[in-house]
């Protein structure tokens, strides 16, 4: 088929207008993105999607697209508002487009928005010495890159090396990213059966919150011979349902690796800088692993940004014989560095960690109510801080609950692709009185649910 340049140049430059504008376009320019962005998002990206995507097709006649947001509210480009309880899968901890962080970004693109990596430009240099200072116990140097998944197979690779081990022991429905690497660890069938053949290490998967399991499997790997490079968990498993461990899994798990000369790698890239009411979940037990995984909230929703942070020991393998044995082009960009230091000073400032438990008390408090109230509509309430799962009996339920409260204008999500669970993860910034809309449209939702079974 032939593609030609001149209609690229013209459909191009009409984005370029759009994006332009500070201001909701007018009604009929609105109505052209709308239904254009569902062409474009069937025919060119993944028709799929749009069976999951359910939010965008129960807003009436236009699909919701979003436009533009401040703090915990956002608008769609036809200028419907809307409470954020989903907080961008955690991308949000500081709300939509936070002032300060934007105005450090903005103040760096206009200056070097992408460093040349052949000088020792500062602002990477910087976010590592300020993860090293605010990681647990002796954590100090880091890598950044843009997602999840990469942080993750950072984080292998880097524990493969130091080890020179091959196996790993990781949770059963478990989430780490979906690249070849990371897609090993994950604990879930419906994405590893689809791509064949994986990692060709041994991974172990044992049940998440039992450390009896892991100690078992550590030692069953020991008898044969076979070395464990690394123990990966994330502290809380959020895509999973928010499911939290007992209070002694971590300690021991800790304690474990250390008896068997493994790593141990805390995954917070949920619930990592402020969420759970520590600016690490593993603070709340004073466990320091050996290598830690951040994204999600490090870029606080205004730039991609992820990173793998280690001990000095062990990240002498990123270091010697040959100290590019792990680079990308542009890891660490200065625009995404700028947010994330920008990010990381108002966490710090304003004590969000402090706003994440405050906020998750006033909110369970109700939300336990409901539970009580409604047995034929939940099973339970899982989570912890702002982290919160709301398990429904059937996931049918589930999804006439968060397509409810959209049409009532508060958005959540369920757990990838199950309606089941539905998460409640808003930004911590976000007020109490919107907390109290959102809840209030909660309860009419119940309400009307209640009746129709």
């Amino acid at each position: 088929m032939t593609k030609w340049i001149p209609e690229a140049i013209e459909y191009s430059g009409k984005w370029i207008d759009i994006i332009k504008q500070s201001d909701l376009p007018e009604s009929n320019v609105a109505e052209w993105v709308i239904e254009e962005s569902v062409s474009n998002f069937r025919e060119h990206f993944n028709a799929g999607w749009l069976e999951y995507r359910k939010s965008a097709t129960i807003a009436g006649q236009w699909a919701a697209t979003e436009w533009s947001g401040k703090w915990a509210v956002f608008q769609d480009v036809m200028g419907r508002k809307y409470i954020d309880f989903l907080g961008w899968y955690g991308l949000m901890s500081h709300g939509w487009s936070h002032p300060e962080v934007v105005e450090a970004v903005q103040a760096q693109l206009l200056c070097n928005p992408m460093p040349s990596q052949e000088l020792i430009d500062p602002l990477r240099w910087a976010l590592a010495k300020l993860l090293s200072e605010i990681t647990p116990g002796d954590l100090k140097y880091s890598f950044f890159a843009a997602s999840w998944t990469e942080a993750t197979e950072g984080a292998i690779k880097l524990a493969k090396m130091h080890t020179k081990k091959n196996a790993f022991i990781v949770g059963v429905n478990a989430f780490h990213g979906k690249t070849m690497g990371a897609l090993s660890m994950i604990g879930k069938a419906a994405y590893r059966e689809p791509v064949g053949q994986l990692y060709g290490g041994p991974v172990y998967h044992v049940p998440f919150g039992d450390a009896g399991a892991v100690e078992e499997q550590l030692d069953i790997c020991e008898k044969l011979g076979i070395g464990v490079a690394a123990v990966m968990f994330e502290p809380i498993q959020w895509e999973a349902g928010a499911i939290v461990p007992p209070d002694d899994f971590w300690p021991r798990i800790r304690s474990a690796t250390k008896k068997h000369n493994t790593l141990l790698i805390a995954d917070e890239v949920q619930t990592g800088l402020g969420r759970t009411g520590k600016l690490f979940w593993v603070d709340h037990w004073g466990v320091t692993p050996d290598i830690m995984t951040l994204g999600k909230s490090l870029g606080w929703g205004v730039m991609p940004i992820s990173a793998f942070t280690a001990t000095e020991e062990v990240w002498q393998s990123m270091m010697y014989p040959n100290p590019f044995i792990h680079t990308t082009t542009t890891w660490g960009g200065a625009l995404a560095c700028s947010a994330a230091i920008a990010a990381i000073h108002v966490l710090l400032r304003d004590d969000f960690p402090r706003l994440a438990h405050e906020k998750w008390e006033y909110m369970m408090e109700r939300l336990q109510k409901f539970v009580t109230e409604y047995p034929q509509i939940y099973e339970s309430i899982t989570g912890k801080w702002l982290l919160i799962g709301q398990h429904f009996v059937s996931s049918d339920i589930g999804y006439q609950v968060a397509s409810g409260l959209f049409k009532r204008g508060v958005l959540v999500a369920g757990t990838l692709n199950n309606a089941k669970t539905i998460r409640i993860e808003p930004p911590i910034v976000i007020s109490y009185e919107e907390i109290d809309i959102g809840l209030n449209m909660l309860e009419e939702t119940l309400q009307e649910v209640a009746k129709s079974l």
